[in-house]
C-alpha cells in the first residue's frame, strides 16, 4: 500500500512482529505477526542467552512520543534525507528511472547501477524543512535514552551540517565521527552538458566514504557510574587489545544481500553488525532503529545475539523487512563484528 492507497500514519494500526533471537546465530524463531498493541509485546532481557525483537509499522515520531522515559540503550539508523526522496511522487521517478531528486548513474559493462540520491539539488526551504527534522527527532530521541546512551546516524558530507547541529542544540555530546569507507558513483562527473567542452572539470570530487555521526547522551556522574547503572556509557571493545576504531570499510550491499532485501539505502551486514556491536558497551539493553527500512540494522543486532526494535512508516518497506530480518540475519559476513579491514 503505497502512494494516495495509504491510510494516514495517525489512523494506521500498530501493527509488529516480536520474537526471539538465538544469541550469535543468526537464527531466528518464534516469530508472531501481531495487530494487536497489546499483544505479544516482549520487553527488556529476554534471558537464557536469547534477545528480543520488535518490528512496527508506525510513524517514528508517534512511536516516540507514547515511548517510556529512559527505556532505549542505544539508536543506530540510517534516516531520510531531504525528506523528498521517499515521496510517492519521487519513488515513482526513481522505478521509472527519470531522475527527479535521484539521479541515475551510467550504466559500465552492461551493469545498470543503482539510483542516487541528489543533495545538491535540495533548496533552500528544504533544507530549513531537514533541519526541523532533526531537530524533532532529536528533541523525541532524548528523553527515550538512557543517560549515556548512544545514537549512531548516518548522513551524507552535504548536508551533515543539518543534522549535527539540531541534536547538538537538544542536548546530545557529539562524540565524533564513524567513517565508512565505501567508493560510490557520486561526485566525480564533469558540468552537466557540457562534457566534452570541459572534459578536465570535475564538479565535484567522487565521494569515497560516508560519515556517521556519533552522539550520546550526557552520562549521570562517571563513565564508570553510568556504566554501572545504566550499562551505557562508552563503546564496546572489539576485543580486550583491540578498540572499536571510527574507520570501517564497507562497500555497497550487493548479490544475495541485495536480492534478500532490494532497498534503495540498504546498509551492508559488514557495516551494521560492527556498529550495533559498538552501540551496547556491555551487550545488554536495546537498540531503537527509528527508519528501519528492510531492517538491516534489526538483522545485524539479530545475528549479534542483541536486542533491537525497529520502526518503519513505509508499508512497502515494513513488509519487505518482515521477511528480510532473518535471511539477512543468517547471512555470513567476513566483517563479522571486528574492526576495519
Amino acid at each position: 500500500m503505497t502512494g494516495d492507497t495509504a491510510p494516514p500514519l495517525r489512523q494506521r494500526p500498530l501493527r509488529h512482529v516480536s520474537g526471539l533471537v538465538k544469541e550469535a546465530t543468526g537464527a531466528l524463531f518464534d516469530v508472531r505477526d501481531l495487530d494487536s498493541p497489546e499483544g505479544g509485546r516482549r520487553s527488556g532481557p529476554a534471558g537464557d542467552g536469547q534477545a528480543t525483537f520488535e518490528l512496527h509499522w508506525t510513524d517514528a515520531f508517534d512511536w516516540l512520543e507514547s515511548a517510556p522515559a529512559r527505556s532505549v540503550e542505544a539508536v543506530v539508523t540510517d534516516p531520510p534525507y531531504g525528506l523528498v526522496e521517499y515521496t510517492a511522487h519521487q519513488l515513482e521517478k526513481r522505478a521509472n528511472g527519470t531522475g527527479g531528486v535521484w539521479r541515475i548513474p551510467p550504466s559500465f559493462d552492461g551493469c545498470r547501477r543503482s539510483p542516487l540520491p541528489r543533495f545538491t539539488v535540495l533548496t533552500g526551504p528544504e533544507q530549513e524543512q531537514l533541519a526541523s527534522f532533526f531537530t524533532r527527532l532529536a528533541e523525541r530521541l532524548l528523553p527515550v535514552l538512557v543517560p549515556g546512551a548512544h545514537v549512531f546516524i548516518a548522513t551524507n558530507p552535504l548536508v551533515s551540517h543539518l543534522v549535527y547541529g539540531p541534536f547538538l542544540a537538544a542536548g546530545f555530546e557529539k562524540r565524533g565521527e564513524i567513517i565508512r569507507l565505501v567508493q560510490t558513483l557520486r561526485g566525480g562527473d564533469r558540468p552537466k552538458n557540457a562534457e566534452s567542452e570541459f572534459d578536465q572539470v570535475t564538479v565535484m570530487p567522487r565521494s569515497g566514504w560516508e560519515p556517521w555521526g556519533l552522539f550520546r547522551k550526557p552520562c549521570e556522574g562517571r563513565v564508570q557510574d553510568n556504566l554501572r547503572r545504566w550499562r551505557t556509557g562508552g563503546l564496546r571493545r572489539i576485543s580486550a587489545a583491540e578498540p572499536f576504531r571510527d574507520v570501517i570499510d564497507a562497500p555497497p550491499a550487493r548479490g544475495r544481500e541485495r536480492t534478500i532485501a532490494p532497498h534503495p539505502s540498504l546498509k551492508p551486514q559488514r557495516l551494521m553488525r560492527q556498529l550495533v556491536h559498538a552501540a551496547l558497551p556491555l551487550g545488554e539493553g536495546t537498540i531503537l532503529d527509528p527508519f528501519m527500512g528492510s531492517g538491516s540494522t534489526i538483522a545485524a543486532a539479530a545475528a549479534c545475539g542483541l536486542s533491537s526494535i525497529g520502526l518503519e512508516a513505509n508499508e512497502e518497506y515494513f513488509e519487505l523487512a518482515l521477511n528480510a530480518v532473518p535471511l539477512l540475519a543468517e547471512l555470513p559476513t567476513n566483517g563479522g563484528t571486528g574492526g576495519s579491514r
